[in-house]
């Protein structure tokens, strides 16, 4: 190892999914470290998936923002084309309504001036690409599991299961909802089980998609159809889990049967094309963001409910806004302070909170089904269907268009 005064990295992120990857490169981008001054940390790194595999399960829907982020990290324009698809429309109803109708909210990106409403992502590819941008960038890759953390104000010593130890000024916890660094710097965290199951999987459909994502409230949870290139959907169905397990159970001409008339036809006859899979679903938040030395980013500090698809579109916007503030150190020699990590805490940890209890707020609108709220649920979206205004500013929020986002990502990167 090196000398003991020295520090082996400028940055250490821990977690080699999207968010750490991305802020990886972006710490390169912005030229706020040099290469080869910042490492990533992981127990495993993913691999390339063959050029005719299958869209992976888990996909993403990408907001504007996030699509001029990853450019700037210059992993937009290496992700394979049919790896990304522009969804044009949006169509939300409640199970009391119907599409295009009565209890129902429409989008249309020709209505705000837009190309698309964003793109549906394969996320083992963006995972990868992700990756291999911060790797081409200089970002330094090391396979380990963490075993310990001391923070002091000066630096941050991290020791490995294997005996392995490094130093260096700034620490990242980008390793999920079950975040090893969270649990080390001793942050806590707060939320609730929404004791259900989201059940994805991929689907093929009697009708054409239209380039659109449709997403139907049910009392036992939203259902939501994305679209994907070949024509097919990818499901993502919350359900409480006793129904899930009843789900997950059926034979998939059952299941199909089941998936069509949850979805009230919408998109004619369903079926399975791929294995069904399901994960729990919970709202999970972190009490402190920031420790002298130490930020948490993406899943790490937050976990919102899928409905609107945005807890990754949350997590690079974290990445954003930490390569914001530690621009304003103008050195790297301070920008793991504790008075710019606190800065980056109250920016993202205000609209990380306002975000995930409003999702928190419309799953349990749309989970109840006594009379006075489903008639407030249908007038509420016959309103704003009405007003071209509101509908605008609905979508541009979703986009990243307006809101509390750094500037660089409120115009396409060069």
């Amino acid at each position: 190892m090196s000398a003991p005064q020295a520090r082996d990295f400028d940055v250490v992120i821990v977690g080699a999914g999207v968010i750490g990857a991305a802020m990886a490169s972006l710490l390169l981008a912005c030229k706020l470290t040099s290469p080869g001054r910042v490492a990533i940390i992981a127990d495993r790194f993913a691999t390339a998936a063959p050029a005719d595999a299958d869209w992976d399960l888990r996909v993403f829907a990408l907001s504007r923002a996030s699509e001029r982020l990853l450019k700037k990290c210059g992993v937009w324009d290496a992700l394979p084309m049919m790896r990304a698809f522009p969804y044009e429309r949006m169509c939300v109803w409640d199970a009391a309504g119907e599409p295009h109708g009565k209890g129902s909210l429409s989008f249309d990106s020709a209505e705000i001036g837009e190309p698309n409403l964003g793109f549906i992502v394969d996320g083992r590819a963006l995972q990868w690409q992700c990756l291999q941008a911060a790797r081409t960038a200089g970002a330094v890759l090391l396979e380990a599991g963490l075993g310990s953390v001391a923070a002091t104000d000066a630096d941050v010593s991290i020791g490995f299961r294997d005996g392995r130890a490094l130093r260096c000024q700034l620490l990242i916890a980008a390793d999920g909802p079950e975040s090893k660094t969270r649990e080390l710097l001793g942050i806590e965290t707060a939320g609730h089980s929404y004791r259900q199951d989201a059940l994805v999987a991929h689907v093929r459909t009697a009708k054409f998609h239209g380039n659109t994502a449709w997403q139907r409230f049910l009392e036992a949870g939203p259902l939501a159809f994305l679209p994907l290139p070949d024509g097919r959907s990818s499901i993502v169905w919350s359900a409480a889990r006793a129904e899930a397990a009843r789900l997950r159970a059926l034979d998939p001409e059952a299941f199909g049967a089941a998936l069509t008339a949850a979805s009230g036809e919408v998109l004619g006859n369903c079926e399975l094309s791929t294995q069904l899979a399901s994960f729990p679903l919970k709202l999970q938040y972190a009490l402190e963001y920031a420790r002298p030395r130490a930020v948490l980013l993406g899943d790490a500090a937050h976990v919102v409910h899928p409905l609107a698809g945005q807890g990754l579109n949350l997590g690079l916007l974290d990445c954003a806004a930490l390569a914001d503030v530690l621009g304003q150190a103008g050195s790297a020699g301070y920008f793991g302070e504790h008075r710019l990590l606190r800065r980056y805490e109250r920016w993202r940890r205000s609209e990380n909170l306002l975000a995930a209890g409003a999702l928190d707020g419309l799953e349990r609108l749309f989970s109840t089904a006594d009379p006075l709220s489903t008639s407030l649920r249908t007038a509420g979206l016959r309103a704003v269907d009405k007003l071209p205004f509101i509908k605008r500013r609905f979508a541009q929020r979703a986009l990243g268009l307006i809101g509390d986002v750094p500037a660089f990502l409120g115009r396409e990167s060069p």
